[in-house]
């Protein structure tokens, strides 16, 4: 044991070591939504079309979801602090490369960089808070942490249209390089370094992984333009799901693999996976879908969308420490089940929204899902987390970091898809954006798309009254 991984060290230093650790988490979420408002300005400045450009942001978010499960397991390895300051390293790196780019090849390649460096960060800093906090503050330290997460993903188009409207397109990447200089230097002064160990990584299963989840998201995110009947994308969908099912055959057998399966035969921790990969999914239509129709239907200008759109992770951001310190005291299952009753109430609450409805109701309901959201996502980490043996506290965090971000790209695709599909069914023709002078057509598919939301998170309600009876029946502390 070294100094830094001293309880004394923990004790004096945990709450400076928090501080380092909301750094990175904030700056790779924002990055995954800020770039969106500017590409219409990328396709001018860039000489491209929209279509191209689109890969800015498609290829950092899979460099992010193909890449974190490798890290969490080098974190594993390797010590997390070490992985936690080299993602912060790399993801600074291609941030002041993204920054200096005058062409898109160049710019694209930067943000694979990024998205490398963001999912090293991400991988790990759940697993040094685990490691860091005891067990009667982990609650409160995670909900801190994920008030990092839940801005980041939020304020990102907002802060993007701040940068566009009054800077240049390049600054939305190069204020990430002052951050992560400052971000490097305390977490090399204050971040534990984490134990070296003697254990091999799986190379080959990570290739197969990585190639499976490239694969997935080139077929999803390609399907939405081009349509999911073509050859090609029907294909890919095969492919990844050979990879996938040749990936748990062979992990199965591997000594030291690259995801332990057998964390999966803990029921606790498999159902409150499960309800993580359910609530992006169902949660994230919200941020594609609410701006056009605050923008289009309720006719209300760009900078007050951005206004009535952040009351959702402003409220989530207070809520998420409380939740944590009270599921520290009360029992973490038991709040997740409150969380997310009330999130389904508020999501069902916004599949009811017409198109003549005052502002203030919307921004109401928007506070109800940010209040369940916050209330349910710090202690459902809290139960994830407490699940890992120590030495698995690593891939125990990314494998929680990679089903947050599979569940949002997966549902803002296949979300986004299926409003416009409503929408064509509504207008009689195919539609693939809002049509001017007809805000039924939008409000028909918006209101079905969240009312299918209500019933999948219905599906997380149930199994958390599962999970909460079992842990019950075991006489387990929840």
């Amino acid at each position: 044991m070294t100094e830094r991984t001293s309880p004394e060290y923990y004790a004096k230093h945990k709450w400076s070591i928090l501080a380092v650790l909301i750094f990175l988490p904030f700056m790779v979420t924002l990055d995954g939504t800020i770039v969106n408002v500017a590409l219409p300005v990328m396709v001018k400045d860039l000489h491209t079309d929209m279509e191209s450009v689109q890969m800015v942001v498609i290829v950092y978010l899979i460099a992010v979801v193909a890449s974190i499960l490798l890290f969490g397991r080098l974190g594993d390895i390797k010590g997390k602090g070490r992985l936690f300051m080299f993602g912060t390293v790399v993801f600074t790196i291609g941030s002041l490369m993204a920054g200096l780019s005058h062409d898109l090849n160049t710019l694209i390649i930067s943000r694979v960089i990024e998205g490398i460096g963001g999912a090293a960060a991400l991988a790990n800093n759940q697993g040094i808070i685990t490691e860091v906090f005891p067990a009667n503050e982990r609650g409160r330290a995670l909900g801190i942490s994920g008030i990092a997460v839940a801005l980041g993903t939020m304020l990102g188009p907002p802060l993007g249209g701040l940068i566009v409207t009054y800077l240049n397109w390049n600054y939305i990447f190069l204020i990430n390089v002052p951050i992560g200089v400052i971000a490097f230097l305390l977490a090399l002064k204050l971040l534990p370094r984490g134990e070296k160990t003697q254990q091999k990584v799986d190379y080959s299963g990570t290739v197969t992984l990585a190639v499976a989840v490239i694969l997935f998201f080139f077929a999803l995110l390609t399907g939405e333009n081009v349509g999911y009947d073509k050859y090609y994308i029907i294909l890919s969908f095969i492919a990844a799901a050979g990879l996938v099912i040749l990936f748990v055959y062979f992990e199965r057998r591997r000594q030291q693999p690259i995801v332990d399966l057998s964390l999966f035969k803990n029921p606790l921790f498999t159902l409150s996976i499960i309800c993580v990969l359910i609530q992006f999914f169902a949660m994230s239509g919200i941020s594609i879908i609410q701006p056009f129709y605050i923008e289009d239907v309720l006719k209300i200008d760009p900078g007050s969308t951005g206004l009535v759109m952040m009351s959702l992770p402003i409220v989530m951001g207070i809520m998420s420490p409380i939740s944590g310190y009270i599921s520290d005291k009360v029992g973490a299952a038991k709040v997740t089940l409150v969380g997310l009753v009330i999130m389904t109430v508020g999501l069902a609450l916004l599949a009811t929204m017409t198109a003549t409805e005052p502002v203030y109701k919307l921004v109401v309901y928007l506070c109800i899902v940010g209040f369940g959201a916050g209330i349910f996502s710090a202690p459902n980490t809290s139960l994830i987390m407490s699940t890992a043996p120590q030495g698995k506290l690593g891939i125990t965090g990314s494998i929680n970091a990679f089903t947050r971000n599979f569940g949002s790209v997966t549902g803002i695709s296949l979300l986004t898809t299926l409003l416009y599909s409503l929408m064509s069914t509504k207008a009689g023709y195919h539609v693939d954006g809002y049509v001017s002078g007809r805000p039924d057509i939008f409000v028909y598919g918006m209101q079905t798309v969240y009312t299918i939301g209500v019933a999948i998170l219905a599906i997380s309600v149930l199994l958390t009254v599962i999970r909460l009876f079992q842990n019950k029946k075991q006489n387990k502390p929840t």
